[in-house]
């Protein structure tokens, strides 16, 4: 497994997510335009503003996915489950490289 690709992959998903954060964010904190007054029209308004806050939270849990991957590269434990300490397996990782438990542990766990 090649540890230098899978952290890039994971430096370029976090810079990517963080740019989609700070949208969100600014979206959400730098709000111009007035409430509308119609009443259907306020509905509609306020469905998309539960949308980018959820968005923003899946971004941010994401993030903080992505950096204690990073971390495990780091301290020599990537690729380790954090439940069972058996290997994950090479292909979960390659398709979800900030994985932290192998397919029977996030399986078992709903994760």
């Amino acid at each position: 497994m090649d540890l230098e690709k899978i952290k890039q992959r994971l430096l370029e998903k976090q810079a990517e997510i963080m740019l989609r954060v700070a949208r969100t964010h600014d979206h959400i904190h730098h709000r111009e335009e007035p409430v509308s007054a119609d009443f259907s029209e306020q509905v509609t308004e306020l469905e998309h503003e539960e949308i980018i806050h959820a968005l923003d939270e899946e971004g941010r849990v994401e993030l903080k996915r992505i950096s204690q991957a990073l971390q495990r590269i780091e301290s020599g434990d990537y690729g380790i489950c954090l439940l069972c300490g058996e290997e994950i397996g090479e292909g979960r990782l390659q398709a979800l490289p900030e994985a932290s438990q192998c397919i029977n542990c996030a399986n078992a766990s709903g994760a």
